[in-house]
């Protein structure tokens, strides 16, 4: 199964660029703070790099609905949007809200409901990367994977 939930996740490619020269980790603080903002749960940050060609970060939440997973997949993609003018390179999911992935090339957010985080694991399939919790109450200066010192 592992190999299978890794084949779920776009590859990066030639033709998968990023929008702006924001650093990765400015991107994913925004991420998590709009998490934070709709009360996701369960927050975890990933460092990819040197691990995998899928992405450098990614950030992983749950959700407790289908509505909340709509409103923090609306409020990353504002925030990041906002604040950086990004915009996803590729989003699935979002229809059916039990997995929403907003691929933004170096960065993967992911939105699970607690059964589709429990059943695909991606803190089991990258266990090699390095994690950080984020706790409910985070301040994002506190979060060690996303300081900018730290961008490759």
């Amino acid at each position: 199964m592992a190999a299978s939930t890794k084949d779920l996740i776009p590859e990066r490619t030639q033709d998968k660029k990023r929008q702006t020269p924001t650093p990765t980790q400015t991107l994913a603080r925004y991420a998590v703070e709009a998490i934070l903002d709709k009360k996701g749960r369960d927050i975890t940050v990933m460092d990819l790099r040197g691990i995998s060609g899928v992405a450098d970060f990614f950030v992983l939440c749950t959700g407790d609905s289908d509505l909340q997973i709509k409103a923090i997949a609306d409020a990353v993609r504002a925030a990041i949007r906002e604040q950086a003018d990004e915009r996803p390179w590729h989003t699935e999911g979002y229809e059916h809200r039990q997995w929403v992935l907003l691929d933004y090339v170096d960065l993967v957010v992911h939105i699970f409901t607690e059964e589709r985080r429990g059943f695909y694991d991606l803190e089991r399939l990258w266990g090699d990367a390095p994690t950080e919790a984020v706790p409910d109450d985070a301040d994002l200066s506190d979060i060690a994977l996303l300081q900018e010192s730290t961008d490759a």
